[in-house]
């Protein structure tokens, strides 16, 4: 339950309070499961990042990297079977994303250091890394999850300066996104096409942003 409202309260922008909600649920972390560890260090590291706590950030994604190669299934309640690989690349992805895109404005003071070429290139990279592990590991099960990562991925990949290649990442995930019907899905398309609209005169990016307004206006 608190897992839940943290990861509501982060994304309607309540990021505070959302590190207060996972922290508290991290209290008795000792009678948690790795995966359920796991997973709330995934969500504490994405409260971080929208904090702009990059320290804390990378500290978080560690923690929840280290949990989960510590899950044995048989000990993991049934609700935390979706916890797989695919799922927590794509969580610790998402945090990872937000210093990527952050980083983008170069020379931007985060956490008193400004972000040079070098630091950003990592950042690309992990979060590049870890989205398209989620993507290729995601079911159509879970084919939410897909799109969500598969935009992420695209919108990174779009910001750094590949809208050739965005675009072919972009268009596999518009098409999972309309199997669904999610908020967070369609929020995350948007923020897509606003990254894509520079370079809106290349096809494959016009063609793009065609295909993400009929899915967010249907």
């Amino acid at each position: 339950m608190l897992s839940s409202m943290a990861r509501q309260a982060i994304w309607v922008g309540d990021s505070d309070n959302g590190l207060t909600l996972v922290e508290f649920a991290l209290v008795r972390a000792d009678r948690l499961t790795a995966g359920e560890r796991a997973m709330l260090r995934s969500a504490q590291a994405r409260a971080f990042a929208k904090l702009g706590r990059v320290p804390e950030t990378w500290e978080a994604v560690r923690e929840a990297d280290k949990e989960f190669s510590r899950i044995h299934p048989s000990e993991e309640k049934p609700w935390m079977r979706y916890y797989d690989a695919a799922q927590h690349q794509g969580d610790t992805g998402h945090a990872v994303f937000d210093l990527a895109i952050d980083g983008q404005s170069l020379g931007k003071v985060i956490d008193g250091k400004v972000i040079d070429e070098a630091v950003n290139a990592k950042y690309v990279a992990e979060a590049s890394t870890r989205l398209a592990a989620a993507v290729e590991g995601h079911t159509a099960a879970y084919v939410r999850s897909r799109a969500i990562s598969g935009i992420k991925l695209a919108s990174l990949t779009m910001a750094a300066g590949d809208p050739k290649e965005a675009a072919t990442i972009g268009r596999r995930a518009v098409t999972d996104a309309g199997t669904v019907r999610s908020r967070r899905a369609q929020d995350d398309m948007r923020e897509l096409s606003r990254f894509a609209r520079p370079h809106a005169q290349q096809t494959s990016v016009a063609e793009l942003r065609h295909r993400i307004r009929a899915a967010v206006q249907g």
